[in-house]
């Protein structure tokens, strides 16, 4: 097995007029860079939504739940396990059972957002029935610490009250930003009242909606051989799992005002590269803000290519670079995103 394999992800992709990911004040989010302002999209927001394809996409009992409410969806599973059980009861062994790892509970809630695998819920709730009223704190965070979710492996989990319980991800996922200068527009709207009288002139109500448009530079990671200790090196895991990260990673979109500007795209292009040195973000090539010459996707993509080629005078050559888009001349082209997922697959078979 190759010690070290990262995979990294680059997309560029269109956004037309839209607020895919406003700050607390409405506005879409924005960061400088390059001396300029850039349209952002936050790593949180687009995790969030290749969360949500995970759960649309695969197994519901390899991924996890992040949530305060762990004490009723544990109780939940040991009713289940034990149908003779009533809810108090189960509310009750639930919450000991978490307390006992050091999780820390209130009124029957974690007090904080915690990440449970479904692997590791069934067997803490058949480890509570069948040690009920001899529960070992060593044996519980055992069972956590084992069996991890896709998701918790590859996103990671933190708990502040039991660092045991931590998980480091095994990917990591950049905040997205325009290849250019952007501004933010506003949008005036009214809205009219279906009941208000002929006679009578006037809106219901009034307002305004930021937004802008932009080509974005998207970056993600994933450290292979770190996802493979996480998933007791289950080869055949490994691989779905890297697969089903990278198709998230490209097909989801976050559903900020999604209805008001149906901004549904796709990305323009990708590039997928195996590397055994460690990962590189390219967003460098956009440090000088691209101008439009009929666009920005044609000069953003020789920007990327130029990049790429760059870096080998810093960085060791990649095992394997695979495209999909109008990226010619750089690593093997696919016709399309599920072959190249095959070919992804296939050499990360080979190394592991």
């Amino acid at each position: 097995m190759q010690n070290n394999i990262y995979v990294d992800l680059h997309v560029l992709q269109t956004v037309p007029p839209s607020n895919i990911n406003r700050d607390d004040t409405g506005s879409p989010k924005t960061a400088r860079y390059g001396g300029v302002t850039r349209a952002r999209v936050s790593s949180q927001s687009w995790k969030k939504a290749m969360r949500k394809y995970f759960k649309e996409h695969e197994d519901k009992e390899t991924l996890g739940i992040r949530t305060k409410k762990i004490v009723h969806s544990l109780a939940k599973a040991i009713m289940e396990k034990e149908p003779s059980m009533d809810e108090s009861s189960a509310l009750k062994l639930a919450e000991e059972i978490f307390n006992k790892a050091k999780i820390s509970t209130k009124d029957q809630e974690a007090k904080a957002l915690f990440f449970l695998g479904g692997k590791q819920q069934q067997m803490l709730a058949s480890y509570g029935v069948e040690h009920l009223g001899d529960l070992q704190a060593k044996e519980i965070q055992s069972i956590l610490n084992a069996n991890q979710s896709i998701d918790v492996a590859l996103f990671g989990r933190m708990v502040a009250d039991a660092p045991e319980l931590n998980v480091d991800a095994s990917s990591q996922v950049a905040h997205a930003i325009s290849t250019h200068e952007i501004a933010t527009e506003f949008d005036f709207f009214t809205a009219v009242d279906d009941l208000t009288p002929d006679d009578q002139a006037g809106a219901g109500m009034l307002g305004t909606v930021e937004y802008n448009s932009s080509t974005l530079y998207r970056y993600a990671n994933v450290a292979v051989h770190e996802l493979s200790v996480q998933l007791g090196d289950n080869k055949d895991a490994v691989i779905e799992a890297l697969k089903l990260f990278v198709k998230s990673f490209v097909q989801s979109l976050p559903s900020g005002k999604i209805n008001t500007f149906a901004n549904q795209t796709l990305p323009d292009a990708l590039i997928v590269s195996i590397r055994s040195d460690r990962p590189v973000n390219l967003v460098n090539a956009f440090e000088n803000p691209v101008k439009s010459q009929g666009g920005y996707v044609t000069g953003s993509i020789s920007r990327l290519k130029t990049e790429f080629e760059k870096i080998d005078r810093f960085a060791e050559e990649p095992i394997a670079t695979f495209t999909v888009g109008d990226i010619e001349g750089l690593g093997e082209g696919k016709k399309n995103l599920n072959e190249l997922l095959e070919k992804v697959g296939e050499t990360i078979d080979r190394l592991l």
